[in-house]
């Protein structure tokens, strides 16, 4: 199984290719630079690796949601890609990504893991998602959402016997915001410095080429999430 990543949805840009499990990784952070960097990376990655594009049996990238300039380059290369070499494309989000980050230590298995992803949407407004892992894969137990900060509620969410985790940089800049509510228990840890990369996407695109779980060029739209709440934001009860 080769599948080239790609990821542009924050101030980071990086490309990865997952071959058999194997991940070989460039990443950067590099803001607004991502239209000039990801090609190169790419080529960079395929090189090094001796594969050309028609050895791949996917490519996969950040769907978002995420900076609206940078989905939009990472669609737009993945496309070009795929038309090119007539692959199939693997949507893999950006919140799920940052959550495929998190590694438990192995004796916390056996219990109850969520995981907080978090991404800063900007206009004092996050997007969200609470994840579970087991046997070192996500899942996400609600449907992503875009919110005010203060509107987030964890309660029916999270129940006490959960070990949760933070991630992402929507805890960076409204921490106090998300942890003065009835979250229960208390966080373990905050990794409110982390952004989404390739390496993860190529972890979990990996999971959905097994499953089938692939569109055309043609289908590899963004996610943005705002567009789909520009009314009114949702509340997590």
């Amino acid at each position: 199984m080769k599948i080239l990543s790609i990821d542009t949805s924050s101030e980071a840009c990086s490309a990865s290719l997952n071959i058999d499990g194997e991940l070989v990784t460039q990443y950067q952070l590099a803001p607004q630079k991502h239209s000039s960097l990801i090609l190169p990376m790419c080529d960079e990655l395929l090189s090094q690796c001796e594969l050309t594009l028609t050895q791949l049996d996917a490519v996969a990238f950040g769907r978002g949601p995420g900076s609206f300039t940078g989905l939009r380059i990472a669609a737009g290369v993945v496309q070009g890609i795929a038309f090119g070499a007539d692959l199939p494309v693997i949507k893999v989000s950006t919140l799920a990504a940052l959550a495929q980050q998190i590694k438990p230590d192995p004796k916390l298995e056996t219990q109850s893991i969520k995981i907080i992803a978090a991404i800063d949407a900007r206009m004092q407004e996050i997007y969200c998602c609470v994840y579970t892992i087991k046997n070192g894969q996500v899942d996400a137990t609600m449907d992503e959402t875009i919110n005010a900060p203060d509107d987030v509620n964890f309660k029916n969410i999270l129940s006490a016997n959960d070990t949760v985790f933070g991630i992402g940089t929507g805890w960076r800049e409204y921490k106090d915001s998300l942890t003065n509510k009835p979250l229960a228990p208390p966080l373990t840890n905050i990794f409110d410095e982390r952004l989404t990369s390739a390496q993860e996407i190529g972890l979990l695109a990996a999971r959905k080429l097994s499953d089938g779980d692939v569109v055309s060029a043609a289908e590899a739209i963004p996610v943005y999430l705002r567009n789909n709440v520009a009314k009114k934001s949702s509340k997590l009860k």
